[in-house]
């Protein structure tokens, strides 16, 4: 099911999608965590790469992918990956579990969300 709107908040970092009365806020981070592509997927059960270092990571532009999905390109270079409606809502009802399945990986792996970069941000 398509959204009804679909707005980047730069300054919250975040792409805010609403279904009727429904409104949900996804980081950019964990967009780019949670991307669909087979880079970070994999290519089979099992096979996902955790991304690490991501905590302030960009998006740069949104492309619609005909009428069923959206490709979101980041500024760390990744834009592979279709977010279709389906998967776009259930990282929206999924957010809260998602992200502690996520910190844990994290913490297994001692990894880290930070990317160890100097953080510069435009004026």
């Amino acid at each position: 099911m398509k959204p009804d709107g679909i707005k980047v908040r730069t300054k919250s970092r975040c792409v805010e999608l609403s279904w009727g009365a429904e409104t949900f806020a996804l980081s950019f981070e964990f967009l780019r965590v949670w991307s669909p592509s087979a880079e970070v997927r994999g290519h089979g059960t099992g096979n996902g790469v955790l991304q690490t270092g991501k905590k302030d990571v960009g998006l740069l532009r949104i492309e619609p992918a005909g009428n069923y999905a959206l490709k979101l390109v980041f500024d760390d270079g990744h834009d592979s990956g279709l977010y279709d409606w389906n998967y776009l809502r259930h990282l929206c009802l999924n957010h809260d579990s998602l992200w502690q399945e996520y910190l844990q990986q994290l913490q297994q792996a001692g990894a880290s969300r930070d990317s160890g970069l100097i953080n510069i941000r435009p004026l």
